[in-house]
């Protein structure tokens, strides 16, 4: 068994044990200076008999390993000093294309929106049944392609899909998602079928509880088909299994970590799915396989049932082909249990209209600077411009905001703690990537965080909010290229929601995105402006050729 203390735990150790005082000073001294601290003599010879007593209380701690699910009892909240989240609903419906017809080449029903497959389940033209076989079909097909399925759940998907049916002829319609088909990120607990996170030392586990999203889906009557691969424990794209792929380009993984999610989708193997971010695990995919993809306000979805990477930062929400779709399934998982200590509710009202004269859009001027004349991003504010927006030019403060990379000492210390269990029984040897740069080595190098450390990085962090919120206040919309600068990681820190969503392809083929930062809690407006877009382009109705077939 390996034995995973800072070396300050060893000083303490060598203090009670050693024969020379002056060297368990001289290590103290040493180790100090590793976290930016000088102490005299006198100081680290005061310090050896508390080092020892922390050293035995860690020992008594340690006889015990916390499991994942134990929850953190201090809440992160990204919203300012006395802000008043809404809670007033107001009425609203999606609409439904009710003359949607059948395609005459069936294979077209892959891409069709979920309206149009409202619309033909309600009107009955084709059963839920019947749709459900055809998207399992298509994972079938090419789930080992794209290497994006975990688990098939058809036994529960056909269950589900013939309730529906059977509710429908009795009157029952749930709403919008009632019998349409759908994918989970494999980190979403669902009762009698396994939760991998996507490691080995986790592929056989099952998990004896229904996550939060996945019951909210049930309850809309949406169908689940599948558990969607995720890079290990929520990094990258590669899993216990495989590397899921791009479907623009099987030589290129999908990016990562709602790798599956966001493959599966675009590939049209399902119509929408469920995925997470912590820093980027949203965005990523959704950029490479050419998603929609919404990250809601930090707090809006509950993530019970779903594995903890980061108390802080974990975030759940929808990968589409359309903003629409996203609204729409957002609308259905958004709130809480009362399970999720971060978890809130607020409103959603969505209407998907945007009144151009009185939108307060923004652009970073400093990040476009960079670009070329003929970037596809440059091309995003025309069509905003011709669809009557008046978009200020504004400079993006990101080095003034955040001078110092605060995600890493916070995301580290986290998930550190989430994973102490896996870590000191050793079977961090079984995850799938050993380098340098992957899970294991970075869960024992964040040993040495201090929690003195830690806990001022959060204290930056709400500075970081405060000032995130006073710059947004001016703006309904900031538009940024989506990896420009350090905006993904200063969001993800302060909580604000984004649409990522396709608007062409680079040189190689693959699809580039776009970012809409909105304000906390105002996943409605950015929605909307996406959808804008949407409706005057046809970059995210583009399909991969391959899984046209």
């Amino acid at each position: 068994m390996k034995y995973f203390f800072s070396i300050i735990f060893i000083a303490a150790a060598l203090a009670a044990r050693t024969q020379s005082r002056t060297d368990s000073i001289r290590l103290v001294q040493n180790t100090v200076n590793l976290y930016d601290l000088e102490f005299t003599d006198a100081e680290a010879d005061s310090m050896l008999g508390n080092l020892n007593n922390y050293y035995q209380l860690y020992k008594g701690m340690h006889r015990t390993l916390p499991a994942n699910d134990i929850p953190y009892p201090f809440a992160f909240n990204p919203a300012p000093a006395g802000m008043k989240i809404s809670t007033k609903k107001e009425k609203f419906t999606f609409d439904i294309p009710l003359r949607t017809e059948l395609p005459e080449n069936r294979n077209e029903l892959a891409f069709y929106s979920i309206p149009q497959l409202a619309a033909l389940i309600f009107k009955k033209k084709i059963s839920s049944v019947d749709l459900t076989a055809f998207f399992l079909d298509r994972l079938r097909k090419w789930s080992d392609t794209l290497e994006c399925t975990i688990t098939l759940t058809d036994d529960l998907a056909m269950q589900q899909a013939k309730q529906a049916d059977e509710e429908l002829k009795q009157g029952m319609y749930r709403g919008i998602l009632h019998g349409i088909p759908y994918g989970l990120k494999d980190l979403f607990a669902v009762k009698g079928y396994k939760t991998t996170w996507g490691s080995t030392p986790y592929k056989d586990q099952v998990l004896d509880v229904d996550s939060y999203v996945y019951q909210q889906l049930k309850k809309a009557g949406a169908v689940l088909c599948a558990k969607l691969s995720l890079g290990a424990l929520a990094y990258n794209n590669k899993w216990f299994a495989g590397e899921t792929k791009n479907p623009w380009n099987l030589k290129q993984g999908s990016s990562g970590s709602s790798a599956g999610s966001a493959a599966a989708t675009v590939a049209g193997l399902l119509p929408f799915a469920i995925g997470t971010e912590t820093l980027g695990s949203i965005v990523s995919p959704s950029t490479r396989c050419g998603a929609t993809g919404l990250r809601p306000t930090f707090g809006t979805v509950s993530r019970y049932g779903a594995m903890v990477l980061c108390w802080s930062l974990d975030k759940a929400g929808p990968i589409c082909r359309s903003a629409e779709d996203a609204a729409i399934v957002y609308a259905f998982i958004h709130g809480t249990d009362g399970n999720d200590p971060s978890a809130i509710r607020h409103t959603f009202n969505y209407t998907g209209k945007a009144d151009w004269t009185k939108l307060r859009v923004a652009f970073a001027e400093n990040y476009f600077k960079r670009l070329d004349s003929n970037a596809a991003e440059r091309k995003v504010l025309d069509m905003y411009r011709s669809l009557g927006a008046n978009i200020k030019a504004v400079n993006f403060p990101d080095s003034a905001m955040y001078p110092v990379n605060l995600v890493s000492i916070i995301l580290n210390a986290e998930s550190a703690a989430a994973f102490d269990e896996l870590t000191r029984t050793n079977r961090d040897d079984l995850i799938e990537r050993q380098d340098r740069d992957f899970w294991p080595n970075t869960f024992r190098a964040a040993r040495t965080i201090p929690a003195v450390e830690y806990i001022n990085a959060n204290r930056y962090r709400s500075q970081l909010c405060k000032r995130m919120n006073d710059f947004m206040k001016d703006y309904d919309v900031l538009i940024v290229p989506t990896f420009a600068g350090r905006q993904l990681s200063m969001t993800n820190l302060t909580g604000h929601p984004v649409v990522v969503m396709p608007i062409g392809f680079n040189q190689n083929g693959s699809p580039i995105s776009i970012t809409l930062i909105g304000n906390l809690y105002d996943e409605a407006t950015i929605l909307a402006v996406a959808k804008g877009f949407q409706d005057k382009t046809d970059f995210n109705k583009q399909h991969p050729p391959l899984f046209t077939n």
